[in-house]
């Protein structure tokens, strides 16, 4: 039957080989839960079944491949390197993943050098509290150059002629949430000056520091940059230009010996995201700023929902960051840093689905996932009703018609 099959069907059957073997490690290595991994490994085998009878060459390649990949797998990895002697500078750090991340730092015997926007706040003096003497914190607002420049003066006379080892660029903002209609200019704008160019500018002047040690640059990133989800342009959009100028930037240093590695956490309680009071801030600001027509063509209920889901969403958010401060020491220390780490559940998954399911089956996965809106703009709630209305009366119009025949 084999002899049968003409050049073209080993073609595809090359091509079905490399196909499921990418799946299969993708499954691997996306840190999916171990209900999703069983999910993931009974499809693969339903596929191997219905293919085993036309395709048993390619079968036996895939097998091949997933026992080789085992096999690199089981083989004892190299230690982590000593975190002695070596400093990070890291951004951010006045609360969520940079406050934790630099007493944990600390604790393993780093040498830091933590940027905070409030040397008074709360935030500084608890690092200033429960940290080592080794620990440095630096008033610095990434969007203005002058204080990075200062950080940069300030760093440089601690290290001496060493190098810095690492730079955790964790500083980010959410401003915005709602449809990129609704959401301002100024949204857009903020965004895009911290996450993105307050974020370039501080890599960009600490480069040479990092060349010089052969070091780590670790971004803190988000999914919202790879993936299209509803009501988070503006933040979409600058973690998008973040995440392209990382990737760039890490084949442009590898030939320095820089290794560069991002960080895509799920969904975690930070910042303002359980503040309440920042939600009714955010909320009223907008509907004071929005032209009254755009507004009313949404109408004001629409708006509402969307800020009620956001903070429903953030409520629900978990608040153990230890995975991302996992995935921060291992980009840090680990001999070959991944240079994609994705920290927290469900995280894999949705990356899995987003590289290897139709786009319409991972477009519909992020509505489902994220902002589950009911209500439709008032337009078009408006327009629906229209239509009904319509629809029955031409309806009764037909009925009329028919009686009188």
């Amino acid at each position: 039957m084999m002899d049968d099959y003409t050049l073209p069907f080993w073609i595809y059957l090359g091509v079905l080989t490399v196909f499921v073997g990418g799946a299969m490690k993708k499954i691997l290595a996306s840190h999916l839960s171990a209900a999703s991994t069983l999910v993931a490994w009974l499809g693969a085998t339903v596929l191997v079944e219905r293919l085993w009878p036309f395709c048993l060459p390619a079968v036996l390649l895939v097998l091949l491949a997933v026992c080789l990949y085992y096999a690199t797998r089981s083989s004892p990895l190299p230690s982590a390197l000593p975190a002695h002697g070596k400093a990070v500078f890291i951004t951010g750090c006045d609360s969520g993943f940079g406050n934790v991340t630099v007493k944990h730092l600390d604790s393993l015997g780093f040498d830091v050098f933590a940027t905070v926007l409030d040397l008074k706040g709360d935030g500084a003096r608890e690092l200033q509290r429960t940290c080592s003497p080794r620990l440095t914190l630096l008033q610095v607002d990434i969007t203005q150059p002058q204080q990075v420049q200062q950080a940069l003066l300030d760093t440089k006379a601690k290290l001496g002629l060493k190098g810095l080892w690492g730079l955790v660029n964790n500083a980010g903002v959410c401003v915005n949430f709602g449809d990129a209609e609704l959401s301002l200019m100024s949204n857009f704008r903020g965004c895009m000056e911290v996450n993105f160019f307050g974020t370039l500018n501080v890599t960009k002047s600490f480069l040479p520091l990092l060349r010089q040690a052969k070091g780590r640059i670790v971004t803190i990133s988000s999914p919202a940059g790879d993936q299209p989800f509803p009501s988070l342009a503006a933040y979409g959009a600058s973690k998008a230009a973040l995440n392209l100028f990382t990737n760039t930037l890490r084949h442009e240093l590898e030939p320095w010996g820089v290794r560069v590695s991002t960080i895509l956490p799920s969904s975690y309680k930070t910042g303002q995201s359980s503040n309440h009071a920042y939600w009714e801030q955010q909320h009223k600001e907008l509907l004071q700023s929005l032209p009254p027509a755009l507004l009313e063509e949404y109408g004001e209920d629409y708006v509402t929902e969307t800020k009620d889901l956001f903070q429903s969403f953030a409520s629900q958010a978990n608040p153990d960051l230890s995975p991302v401060v996992h995935a921060i020491v291992q980009a840090l220390l680990a001999p070959q840093p991944q240079a994609r780490y994705y920290a927290g559940p469900g995280i894999g998954l949705m990356y899995f689905i987003h590289s290897y399911c139709p786009f319409s089956i991972s477009n519909r996965f992020l509505q489902k996932l994220f902002v589950k809106k009911k209500l439709m703009p008032r337009a078009l709630r408006k327009q629906s009703g229209f239509d009904l209305h319509l629809s029955l009366h031409n309806n009764n119009n037909n009925n009329n018609e028919e009686k009188l025949k």
